[in-house]
This record gives C-alpha cells, structure tokens and sequence, in this order.
C-alpha cells in the first residue's frame, strides 16, 4: 500500500524541491525558504555524505526504497540523472549530470546567501 504512495510523492516532492532549490532565490518572498533548503540540501551532501557516501542524498534513498519494494531495479547514482532519463528516455553522462547538478547548486546557493545579506542590509535602518 505505502510503496507506491511513496513512489508517487517522491517524484513530486523531490522533484518540486529540486526546482525550489534552483529557483527559490529569485523571488524576494521565498529567499529565507530557499537558503534553508540549500543548508538541508548542502547537509545532506556534505555532512550525511561522509557516512553514506558523496552527494548523499536522503529523498533520494527513501524513493529508491519505495522502488525496490515496487520491483523497479533502475537506480541511477543520482536522483537528477535519473529524473532526466525518466523525463526525456536519454542517458546522459552520469559525470556530465553530477558536474553540472554541483556547478548549479553553488551558483544557487552562493545567490541566495548574497541575495539574503543584501535583503537583511535593506531592512536594517540606516545602512
């Protein structure tokens, strides 16, 4: 019964998380949401990863959990690799796609640090 409610929501959740991340610091209203997801995010990789292994990601393993329980056996190393091929049915590079999801997460996160000290310097008076 739970697998393939979990499969489901994985795909949204993950997925909509995902776009936040990339999206989140353009929009004034979302940017303190979006620095928060990136510092989530960035644990995950970064500080979970020294257990589980680079770019460890916990969506990530819970939805190739609900799969497995589902019978499907098509893990790719990284949720955007596999989001990409389910998405266009094209294989890309894995490296290519792990290289160029960490180019896009340091632009992301870099702008949404700058972009919320700026924010936060606008609302302090006299500055």
């Amino acid at each position: 019964m739970w697998p393939p409610f979990l499969n489901i929501f994985f795909f949204i959740f993950h997925t909509a998380f995902t776009l936040f991340n990339i999206s989140g610091w353009a929009f004034h209203k979302t940017r303190k949401w979006h620095l928060i997801t990136m510092l989530l995010t960035a644990a995950s990789w970064f500080i979970l990863g020294i257990w589980y292994g680079w770019g460890y990601c916990v969506c990530t393993d819970w939805h190739w959990q609900a799969r497995e329980a589902l019978g499907y056996h098509d893990r790719s190393d990284s949720y955007i690799h596999f989001l990409l091929l389910k998405l266009t049915g094209i294989n890309f590079d894995p490296q290519l796609v792990e290289n160029a999801t960490l180019i896009i997460f340091g632009i992301c996160f870099i702008l949404s640090i700058w972009l919320n000290i700026k924010d936060r310097q606008k609302r302090k008076p006299g500055i």
